[in-house]
């Protein structure tokens, strides 16, 4: 006699939903009988609350979010996103029952604060990875999250209102850290980063670093992943020299809109950056031909290049890369005005395993997008 489907035991029941991706399938399954139910919510591991950033299923979350936690007790990763009426009582349950969370997701949660922090960090001990966007975090809560959660290596604190008081607490406190996000956080100069001796990956667009900051910032060596675009209200000319000298492991390096950057900054960051497989220098008007030329001769691992609206680069520059970076396989170029037809065809011949991309004209659509991030950025901006 073959065996019914009430004589699968628990334990194969249970691989069965971890191989279940599908949220509406999870669902599926636990609302076929008791039985599974109790397997789904013994064996879950993750929970995602679809709030879609809208304040009536936010509120029904909150509500249901004690019971929900009651029920999936093995939970090591939960996201809140988009939980805007959430609150520092809402996450009561959470400091409760998250000593398995390893992984917490609190974005655009507005109503978190320092007190709320507070709670997660001391029933959250063992958290790995924690994003705070937009929340109304300060370094107080900061200081509280580094003591209680020491395993920290995610840490995403973009739109918040941290400084480096609030960052050196983090860094000295979380030696693990190596991932971290600060974009639009413009209380931050860069000094709170000096103990962050195993930073691999640092988000930090639109921020207010000085020159002695991202000295401190990139002084562990460690850093593979650097993104400094859009910097405001830097002074301090063409001083990026630092990541050249420190950050031999870099692989990736943004340094989009930074128009101060030129010729020194470029030639030390190629020569001590060998490493580097994709390095976007968009709209860095300062670059000029003994720039491109470093780039071509010590650049010998990159792949991808953006020199889109590189007013410096001319047919000269572009040969210089043409002859050099033997591995780049993608340019993106448009709108340089000194780059004659002539020079770009050139280089195409030469190099016909690069693929040339270019923006010709701007659509409607193309419009609409730029709108958009300009409307996200705006939002970010504390």
């Amino acid at each position: 006699m073959g065996t019914t489907i009430a004589e699968i035991p628990d334990d194969c029941l249970a691989m069965i939903v971890r191989l279940l991706n599908n949220w509406e399938d999870l669902n599926a399954f636990s609302l076929t009988c008791q039985r599974w139910l109790r397997v789904d919510s013994s064996t879950r591991g993750s929970l995602r609350l679809r709030c879609i950033y809208t304040p009536e299923a936010s509120e029904d979350y909150i509500k249901y979010l004690p019971r929900l936690l009651a029920r999936f007790t093995h939970l090591s990763s939960i996201s809140l996103a988009g939980c805007t009426k959430l609150t520092d009582h809402g996450l009561a349950s959470l400091s409760l029952n998250g000593s398995r969370l390893q992984a917490l997701c609190l974005d655009l949660c507005l109503g978190l604060t320092d007190s709320g922090v507070a709670d997660i960090s001391a029933g959250c001990p063992n958290l790995t990875y924690i994003s705070l966007y937009r929340c109304n975090i300060t370094d107080t809560g900061l200081r509280v999250l580094a003591e209680s959660c020491k395993s920290l290596e995610h840490v995403n604190l973009s739109c918040t209102t941290v400084t480096d008081t609030g960052l050196e607490a983090l860094s000295s406190g979380c030696p693990s850290l190596t991932t971290l996000v600060i974009t639009s956080c413009t209380g931050i100069r860069g000094y709170g980063l000096r103990h962050c001796g195993e930073l691999a990956l640092l988000e930090a667009d639109s921020c207010r670093f000085s020159p002695e900051g991202l000295a401190h910032a990139v002084s562990g060596g460690s850093l593979e992943y650097l993104n400094l675009s859009s910097p405001r209200g830097w002074t301090g000319g063409d001083q990026l020299g630092s990541i050249g000298l420190r950050c031999s492991s870099l692989r990736y390096l943004n340094l989009r809109l930074c128009r101060f950057v030129g010729d020194e900054s470029v030639c030390a960051i190629a020569k001590g950056c060998t490493r580097l497989k994709e390095w976007n220098l968009g709209v860095c008007h300062g670059v000029g031909v003994l720039g491109w030329r470093a780039i071509g001769t010590d650049c010998l691992n990159l792949e991808i290049l953006h020199v889109n609206r590189c007013r410096g680069l001319c047919d000269v520059g572009l040969r210089a890369l043409r002859d050099g970076c033997k591995r780049l396989s993608v340019l993106h170029i448009s709108w340089c005005r000194q780059v004659t037809n002539a020079g770009l065809e050139s280089f195409k011949l030469a190099r016909g395993g690069v693929e040339v991309r270019r923006i010709e004209s701007v659509t409607l659509l193309g419009l609409n997008e730029l709108l958009c991030e300009r409307k996200r950025l705006a939002s970010c901006a504390p």
